[in-house]
């Protein structure tokens, strides 16, 4: 049993040296995204704004890991009905998330600024009535002078009883 132990403890040991070798992008990423809502809630709310927040460990040549988070609040608009007689208007207030989640890049060529991969985890609701539901956000992305900053487009849902989807640009910067 120990030496499996042991055996267990090199095997890993090296894979960690052997990517460490090939790749080092651990990085900490911030910055602004903002975009358009999609879906159930277009009507209600129009755009919306956030901040992303995140942290990847390069584990090979092809592949980040790390965890995201950050904040996104929608805009709500007013809405005004008209009929025969009937004037009825109402302001739909703002839908703030939370998401809190894992995160994966790939990398498909070498020496290519240009990635994909996504998030996946839980968007805690912040404002009074929302109470968050999984997320999840594809991406798209490259890299802009030399790897310093990234800009990409997304595609963020939170999925409850009905799902809040959102198209969104980002740019960030990487530390």
């Amino acid at each position: 049993m120990k030496k499996s132990f042991l055996f267990l403890i090199l095997i890993f040991t090296a894979f960690a040296l052997q990517a460490q070798r090939n790749v080092d992008r651990t990085n900490f990423r911030a910055g602004i995204n903002g975009g358009f809502v999609l879906g159930d809630f277009s009507e209600a709310y129009s755009f919306g704004l956030g901040i992303d927040v995140t942290h990847h460990w390069g584990v090979s040549k092809m592949l980040d890991v790390g965890v995201a988070s950050g904040f996104f609040n929608a805009f709500g608009s007013e809405e005004t009905i008209t009929g025969d007689a009937i004037f009825i208007e109402t302001e739909f207030s703002n839908l703030q998330y939370l998401p809190l989640g894992a995160s994966f890049r790939v990398y498909p060529g070498k020496n290519v600024g240009f990635k994909f991969g996504g998030d996946v985890g839980y968007a805690v609701g912040i404002n009074e009535g929302n109470e968050g539901a999984l997320y999840y956000r594809p991406t798209l992305g490259i890299d802009l002078r030399d790897g310093s900053n990234e800009f990409n487009v997304s595609y963020m849902v939170v999925n409850h009883d009905v799902q809040f989807s959102t198209v969104m640009l980002s740019y960030l910067f990487l530390f």
